[in-house]
C-alpha cells in the first residue's frame, strides 16, 4: 500500500472551497483529470452518507467512483472511502482525506490518498487528481470563488486571517 500528498494554494475562501468539494454543483465544474464533462455528482454530505461521480474522458472512456464520508467538519476537513465502480485501475478501498486552512491567499489545500494498492496506481492518480484540482483553481478564479484582497493587502496583521469582505454570503 502506498500513498500520496498533494497542497495547493487556491485564491477563494475555505468555504467556497468546500462547498466546491461537496456540492454537486460544485463537483460538476471540476471532476475528471481532463476537460471531459461530469456526467453524475451526487452526494449526502454527513458522517455515513454517500457520494457517486461518473465523468467521461477527453477519449471517450467513462470512469465512476463512489464512496462514504468518514469526516465532515464544514469548512476545514473532509475525509471519506474511495472505490472506483467504474474505469479506474484500482480494485480496493481506499481514504481520501481533504484538509483546508485560511490564509491571506485564500485556502490551502491539503489533499491527501492514501492505501492506494502500489507505485503504479499511486502515479496514476496523482495525474488524475493533478489534473482534477487544475480544473477546480481555474474554475473558483473565473468566478466560482470570492474576491479576496491581495496577499500583501492585509498590512501587517495575521497571515492567516482572511478580511472579512462578505463575499462568500
Amino acid at each position: 500500500m502506498t500513498s500520496l500528498t498533494l497542497v495547493r494554494r487556491i485564491k477563494a475562501r475555505p468555504t467556497i472551497v468546500f462547498d466546491a468539494l461537496t456540492t454537486p454543483e460544485g463537483i460538476a465544474c471540476w471532476w475528471g483529470p481532463d476537460a471531459g464533462p461530469v456526467l453524475l455528482a451526487e452526494t449526502d454530505i454527513r458522517v455515513g452518507g454517500r457520494f457517486r461521480v461518473r465523468f467521461r474522458m477527453l477519449d471517450d472512456s467513462n470512469h465512476e467512483s463512489a464512496g462514504e464520508y468518514l469526516e465532515v467538519v464544514r469548512p476545514k476537513r473532509l475525509a471519506m472511502t474511495w472505490r472506483w465502480i467504474e474505469g479506474g485501475d484500482d480494485p480496493g478501498e481506499s481514504r481520501i482525506e481533504i484538509d483546508l486552512r485560511p490564509t491571506a491567499y485564500g485556502t490551502e489545500l491539503t489533499f491527501t490518498h492514501s492505501r492506494l494498492q502500489d507505485e503504479a496506481t499511486r502515479r496514476s492518480h496523482e495525474q488524475g487528481w493533478t489534473g482534477a484540482f487544475d480544473k477546480l483553481e481555474r474554475h473558483l478564479l473565473a468566478g466560482g470563488g470570492s474576491r479576496l484582497p491581495p496577499p500583501d493587502a492585509d498590512h501587517g496583521k495575521d497571515p492567516d486571517r482572511i478580511a472579512d469582505t462578505g463575499a462568500d454570503r
